[in-house]
C-alpha cells in the first residue's frame, strides 16, 4: 500500500493543530506525535513551510507550476537552437 503524501494545506492545518495542543499546555513532542507525523517529519516542513498560509501556498504552487512550464519551454527552445545551428554548418 502507498503511503499517501499530504498536500500543503494540510500541513499548514497540521501546524495549526500543534500550536493550538502546545497552548493548551502539552508539551511539543507530544503534540507531534497527536498529528500522526514523527518529529523529524515535522521539522522539515517546517522549515519548508513555516509561517505560511493557505494563500500563500496557493500563490507557491501557482508559481512552481508557471516556473515548470517555463523551464520546458525554454529547454525546447535550446533544443530547437542546437538543431538549427547544426543544420546551419551542414554536420548532418
Amino acid at each position: 500500500m502507498a503511503i499517501k503524501k499530504p498536500k500543503p494545506e494540510e500541513i499548514v492545518v497540521k501546524f495549526r493543530q500543534v500550536e493550538l495542543l502546545m497552548r493548551q499546555d502539552l508539551p511539543q513532542i507530544d503534540a507531534i506525535r497527536q498529528i500522526d507525523v514523527t518529529e523529524q517529519t515535522y521539522f522539515r516542513w517546517k522549515k519548508k513551510y513555516r509561517g505560511m498560509g493557505t494563500e500563500q501556498l496557493k500563490e507557491l504552487k501557482r508559481l512552481q507550476k508557471e516556473n515548470e512550464g517555463l523551464r520546458r519551454a525554454v529547454s525546447d527552445l535550446t533544443l530547437d537552437k542546437l538543431i538549427l545551428k547544426e543544420a546551419a554548418s551542414g554536420d548532418y
